[in-house]
């Protein structure tokens, strides 16, 4: 027990008799009526970046009740928490989590990486439900949520309207511009979207429909936002030669629809490319000094993931997979293709710096968790056709990871005062419908991964700097006005965790393995987990923004 007070000490925690924050004093010593569960002793890091303090933590209704030290009020349930460390839970901006939630709403890898929150609907992908009949899906935030209300999982979901999905519904697969009336239904479908509650729109510029969106789309498409102040959240339409570029296309969508800027997963892909951080924060940087609310977020790794098909020309997937397949066998065009794919594969440094991470063809399931490179080599094949093979055999649907980061430029992000923690995972678990593939290991490892390497061993961040850029930071970007701190009257979504043990533990090699030092999750109250032990508690529910 000692080693964890020593470190939370070094990390800014005030323990008992160090001076407390007023609205603590208060409720020193409160005669408060008895609470559902208490947490007593933790060092309460409350979310806004505040230093930590030794408190109890009372929880009634769903809602934390009162916050101080050596409260009276006794709890149905009491935790000792001496010696751990109490935060909000945790809310991860931007989240692929809506690949699984209706088929296992047990959320295994979120909830035990204290994750409460997660915000779907990303890079431009419109969320969808089940829906009876032959369309199987019924995409739409409306009937999303009304699908999470009625089934819900075990953390809290809030949604972003997906651009790149608005334009697909509307105008179709084609590079072409949208028609004036096409707009106008685009237009309504995303005001729409934000009375069902989206707490923002998202588009990805490098995937298809989305990269056929021309500026002046993005702008109108964006324009409900900014009466809500809610944020534009962009998969950038290029993360490597051509960032800057990027980015100054990004701000001009906020500056012309008048909204918050959120980039996503900010990177310098390609070791060519690792030199122009400061450039890329200074035209962040520089949209905020004209008024521009710009931000971004940042995963853990060295690593990105996304579809094989994202190393292939974007003109050449122009009209849906039956045409890209189609132009890869088409003289016309099957040599471009294949020289602009190579120079991209040579940017991030060659075949084996991609790994293949799910196939849909059952005879590849070989392939699953091999680089390329040595996949093609061993298979007697050249590394572009044997891509080129898996891409056919699954119509399209070949996922994968490509290594193209700088260390030293992922620290900086992280610990950027305009920089927020996401995993930009998925949900999956050890068994059972959510063990799909070989995911990226930032599904199952993001926070505590963030907590211990580099909070704990590289000093990249402090303890509460980090807790606020997880909590507190993205749920004042998203207007969820009662998540991200622990204060009386708030949602009591809270994770208490080991600052001395938490650790990720997945792998590229070896994904499926789940964090360690996550010792209790509470969703709106109800105990998700506790020492490690999942309970059946599925208390998650839609969260909206509010003022």
């Amino acid at each position: 027990m000692s080693s964890r007070r020593n470190f939370i000490q070094l990390t800014g925690a005030a323990l008992v008799g160090a001076v407390l924050p007023a609205r603590l004093k208060a409720a020193r010593g409160a005669l408060v009526p008895r609470a559902d569960l208490v947490i007593r002793g933790g060092t309460v890091f409350d979310g806004t970046g505040a230093a930590g303090v030794s408190a109890d933590v009372l929880v009634r209704g769903g809602r934390i009740a009162s916050v101080g030290p050596r409260l009276s009020a006794g709890g149905a349930e009491e935790v000792d928490a001496r010696g751990l460390a109490v935060a909000p839970g945790f809310i991860d901006i931007h989240s692929h989590a809506d690949g699984t939630i209706f088929d296992d709403p047990a959320m295994e890898s979120i909830i035990r990486q204290g994750v409460t929150t997660v915000v779907v609907g990303q890079d431009g992908g419109l969320v969808s439900a089940p829906a009876s009949g032959p369309a199987g899906r019924q995409p739409s935030v409306g009937a999303f949520m009304a699908a999470v209300e009625r089934s819900p999982g075990s953390a809290n979901v809030a949604a972003m309207v997906g651009l790149g999905g608005v334009r697909g519904a509307v105008v179709g697969l084609d590079d072409r511009p949208a028609t004036p009336a096409e707009l106008a239904r685009m237009t309504r479908m995303v005001e729409q979207a934000l009375v069902d509650g989206a707490c923002g729109a998202s588009s990805g510029l490098e995937y298809t429909p989305g990269a056929f969106a021309p500026l002046s789309e993005l702008i109108e498409l964006c324009r409900p936002l900014a009466a809500l102040r809610l944020p534009y959240a962009t998969h950038m339409r290029n993360e490597d030669d051509r960032l800057l570029e990027a980015i100054a296309e990004s701000v001009a969508v906020a500056e012309g629809a008048g909204c918050p800027l959120q980039i996503s997963h900010l990177k310098t892909q390609g070791p060519r490319n690792w030199g122009r951080l400061d450039d890329a924060f200074g035209a962040v940087e520089g949209a905020r000094s004209r008024g521009v609310d710009a931000a971004f977020d940042r995963y853990p790794y060295l690593a990105y993931q996304t579809g094989l098909t994202n190393l292939f020309p974007v003109w050449s997937r122009d009209g849906g997979t039956r045409a890209f397949l189609a132009r890869l066998a088409d003289d016309a065009t099957a040599a471009r293709i294949r020289s602009e794919t190579l120079a991209k594969v040579e940017l991030i440094g060659g075949w084996d710096n991609v790994q293949i991470t799910s196939v849909r063809a059952a005879a590849d399931r070989a392939a699953e968790g091999q680089r390329l490179g040595t996949y093609a080599k061993d298979a007697g094949l050249d590394p572009y056709q044997a891509a080129v093979g898996l891409l056919r055999r699954s119509d399209g649907s070949v996922g994968m990871v490509g290594f193209a980061m700088s260390e030293e430029n992922l620290e900086r992000i992280l610990a950027h005062p305009l920089g927020m923690v996401c995993s930009d995972g998925g949900a999956f678990a050890m068994s059972g419908p959510a063990r799909i593939g070989q995911p990226h290991p930032r599904s199952l490892g993001t926070f505590p991964r963030v907590l211990g390497r580099y909070v704990r061993e590289r000093g990249t961040l402090t303890l509460p700097q980090a807790v606020h850029k997880m909590t507190g930071q993205p749920a004042s970007r998203l207007r969820l006005a009662d998540r991200g701190r622990i204060a009386p009257g708030l949602a009591a979504d809270v994770v208490v965790f080991d600052p001395s043990t938490v650790a990720d533990r997945a792998t590229f090699a070896d994904p499926y393995q789940y964090p360690t030092g996550i010792d209790l999750v509470l969703v709106n109250g109800e105990i998700a987990m506790r020492s490690g032990e999942r309970t059946a508690a599925r208390s998650g529910g839609v969260v909206r923004p509010r003022a």
